[in-house]
């Protein structure tokens, strides 16, 4: 069973809040970049197909990089527990670098999330798009693959840190009872003292 904290993190900071940022972002991104054209070709310099394809690869491998270092320091911070030893993953992608897990999670959105989507197009003879209907397709695109893969990453570098910390934890621990434990002085009886006192033996 997870912590509150770690469902909230889970559900509604890289679930919930990460789709409705993503939407935003993507729809400001989008209507920025074709603010000025009637019509958003399908292929071309500035196009839907190519937009989408980008997004694909970048917006997980972003969101990899940046989410995980910021769990990694709130872990480290003591701002986020870490989860339990019995519920960090013995291997898997948790295990994996950070930009690896990034280009693999990037690659998957390509093939799954992008590619069908303007393969469809394609096939439908759809050669150009509405410049507004298209930003708004593309900010609810984004804010959806968004909150598929960042619940997914911040799992990833929550058990990472885990891992990393409940390391440091044991070899503290191995440390502090592998210390030699020094006996401390005994004062010398009162027998001792007068036998010193007179010089016997």
């Amino acid at each position: 069973m997870l912590a509150p904290e770690h469902r909230k993190l889970l559900i509604i900071e890289q679930g919930i809040a990460a789709l409705v940022i993503n939407v935003l972002l993507n729809g400001g991104i989008a209507y920025l970049l074709f603010r000025s054209m009637a019509k958003v070709p399908l292929w071309g310099d500035s196009s839907a197909g190519g937009d989408l394809l980008i997004t694909a690869v970048l917006l997980p491998l972003l969101t990899c990089l940046i989410v995980s270092r910021i769990i990694g320091k709130q872990v480290r911070d003591g701002k986020l527990p870490p989860l339990p030893t019995r519920l960090i993953p013995a291997s898997g992608w948790s295990h994996r670098p950070t930009l690896q897990r990034g280009l693999f999670l990037g690659s998957c959105a390509l093939l799954l999330a992008a590619l069908p989507v303007v393969a469809a197009l394609s096939l439908a003879n759809s050669a150009s798009f509405e410049a507004m209907s298209f930003v708004g397709y593309k900010a609810l695109w984004a804010g959806l693959l968004a909150g598929a893969v960042s619940p997914i990453i911040a799992w990833w570098a929550l058990a990472d840190a885990s891992r990393t910390h409940s390391s440091q934890t044991t070899h503290e621990s191995t440390h502090q009872a592998t210390r030699p434990i020094t006996q401390p002085a005994t004062s010398p009886t009162s027998s001792e003292i007068v036998r010193e006192t007179i010089g016997a033996p």
